[in-house]
């Protein structure tokens, strides 16, 4: 289990984990640098064993507000939001294909597939995201690698819970479901392609509510 922020968060939820029986690491990294990205992954590998199923689920979103910041604003989203999926990946995969099987899932986005206003960065990082997935899954796919990504709509999560009430009523008055996501409904998307999609791979799955089809 990796975090960057949030380490009682990560105890947390590791705890939970534990309780019902299975083996946890919590690892520290800040993936929108290279390093820390082969760190995390050397370090889950040795602690644990061999990666098996990586998830790149690391994200921020980063607005447009002042002129001055663009700069840095930009740059920490594609560090954060493309970059690491490429370190990440890049960590895991020789092991993979020497083995001959693993699964790289990439959570990408609903705004990866259609922008949004004042969101061009995240849109471009995302949409970055769903691109590397098509490619890599070509190139692995005969060494029994699948890569897939996920795009989710508006899932109830804290980047959500920070949107102003009448633009999050906006947002579910155009999905037909009528409401955000769920985490869970989500990870257990992720979960399938992990145990069950073995003839899946270079995918975009959505899952948003019916707010892009």
């Amino acid at each position: 289990m990796h975090y960057c922020r949030g380490r009682e968060q990560a105890d947390e939820l590791a705890a939970s984990f534990e309780r019902n029986g299975c083996r946890v690491g919590v690892f520290h990294a800040d993936v929108a640098r290279p390093e820390d990205c082969h760190k995390l992954l050397e370090q889950a590998a040795r602690q644990l064993g061999p990666v098996d199923v990586l998830v790149n689920n690391a994200g921020v979103n980063r607005d447009r507000k002042r002129p001055e910041d663009e700069r840095q604003r930009v740059d920490e989203v594609i560090q954060t939001n493309l970059n690491s999926v490429f370190h990440c990946s890049k960590a895991v995969l020789e092991p993979m294909i020497s083995r001959g099987w693993g699964r790289i899932i990439n959570i990408a986005s609903i705004i990866g597939q259609t922008g949004a206003f004042g969101q061009a960065n995240y849109a471009a990082a995302k949409a970055g995201v769903i691109a590397f997935t098509k490619s890599v899954a070509q190139e692995v796919a005969k060494f029994g690698v699948t890569v897939n990504a996920i795009c989710p709509g508006f899932v109830d999560t804290d980047m959500v819970a920070s949107m102003p009430q009448a633009a999050k009523e906006a947002v579910k008055g155009r999905i037909p479901l009528g409401r955000f996501g769920e985490a869970d409904e989500v990870a257990r998307l992720v979960r399938f392609l992990c145990t069950e999609g073995d003839w899946i791979t270079g995918a975009q799955l959505n899952i948003n509510g019916g707010q892009f089809m």
